[in-house]
């Protein structure tokens, strides 16, 4: 699963517009996503911006008192049209369509911030390809492929319980029923995957009604209650077996140390809503690689091995202290000149 952030996308956005004509007057995002991009492209080139409807209607964005803009769009002879990704080229096409029908003065050209191996078809300009399957941050609740993925409720729909709620008697009903929704997708989720005991299925499927949340199955844990469930403490691994009797392409967890388990025992990544991380299993492999070959080097030269830590350690405090001395002499350098 390819995953890109919001601060992957300035990067790129800047990676891009590194890489454009110097000559663009004016950018111009495809609603919805691709505004985001816009706005990120015509800060880095310092050009007004527009979305579609407004490039139709000959009108522009306002762009404060520190930017003065032409008055009309006629004044300007270079306009790019972006998204923020180019799937299958069908929302790029009809865009051009649309913009074909108008008799513009000013040449226009079309980009894309991330498109699939295919879609430099349809724009003249990019800044990567990236294959699918692929989701991002500011799409990733709201995507189609929803009802390719196991979605945890409590920390991601809505908040966690705090410990008053969470009594296993009246104030958690009362909770599972009058809590607020965080997000609501538009999409329909295939699998919700729950660590909420079973004997809760009326509230918690009502919730979901209530609020609009449409979803294909729910998972709940099948365990009398809250002590048992504690005692058990099994919560990631009961996600895994969930996660591996599907076919689902991603699990979206809230917690970061379930996130970890569930990707390392299903082996499959996992997308972490807390720390906004996508977990893959070479990521996992590899912090318990570097975990398993330092304790193997322990145990095999123990001497050694803490004698190279010792010095890490005195190293990382010397140059700490010398950054400190040498920002306080800084600052007394500073006093004396004040």
């Amino acid at each position: 699963m390819n995953y890109k952030t919001v601060q992957d996308l300035n990067a790129d956005t800047h990676r891009l517009a590194k890489n454009l004509p110097q000559d663009i007057d004016l950018v111009v995002g495809i609603p919805r996503s691709g505004l985001l991009a816009a706005n990120l492209l015509c800060l880095h080139l310092d050009v007004p911006m527009t979305d579609i409807d407004g490039l139709c209607e000959g009108r522009m964005h306002d762009t404060g008192s520190r930017f003065e803009h032409p008055d009309s769009l006629n004044e300007f002879e270079s306009v790019l049209v972006i998204d923020d990704s180019v799937l299958t080229g069908g929302q790029m096409t009809k865009t051009r369509d649309r913009l074909a029908k108008h008799d513009f003065t000013f040449e226009i050209t079309f980009a894309g911030v991330y498109i699939t191996p295919r879609g430099h078809q349809y724009v003249d300009y990019w800044s990567e390809v990236v294959h699918p399957p692929r989701v991002f941050e500011w799409n990733i609740l709201h995507h189609t492929k929803l009802t390719d993925f196991c979605v945890d409720i409590d920390g991601i729909l809505c908040r966690d319980p705090t410990p008053e709620e969470n009594d296993d008697g009246a104030n958690y009903r009362e909770f599972l029923t009058t809590v607020e929704p965080n997000i609501v997708p538009e999409h329909r989720i295939g699998w919700l995957v729950t660590s909420r005991l079973e004997k809760y299925r009326p509230e918690t499927e009502q919730w979901l009604a209530d609020h609009g949340i449409k979803y294909d199955k729910l998972v709940m844990m099948d365990v009398p209650d809250m002590e048992t469930r504690r005692k058990q403490g099994n919560y990631g691994e009961y996600k895994t077996n969930v996660y591996k009797s599907t076919d689902a392409d991603l699990f979206i967890e809230s917690d970061p140390r379930q996130a970890a388990e569930i990707c390392r025992k299903a082996n499959r990544p996992v997308y972490c809503y807390d720390s906004n991380e996508m977990m893959t299993p070479s990521m996992i492999d590899r912090s318990q690689r570097r975990i398993s070959e330092s304790v193997a080097a322990i145990k095999s030269e123990p001497l050694l091995s803490l004698a190279r830590g010792a010095y890490q350690i005195s190293s990382r405090f010397y140059h700490l202290g010398f950054r400190l001395l040498r920002s306080k002499t800084n600052g007394d350098t500073e006093d004396r000149r004040v």
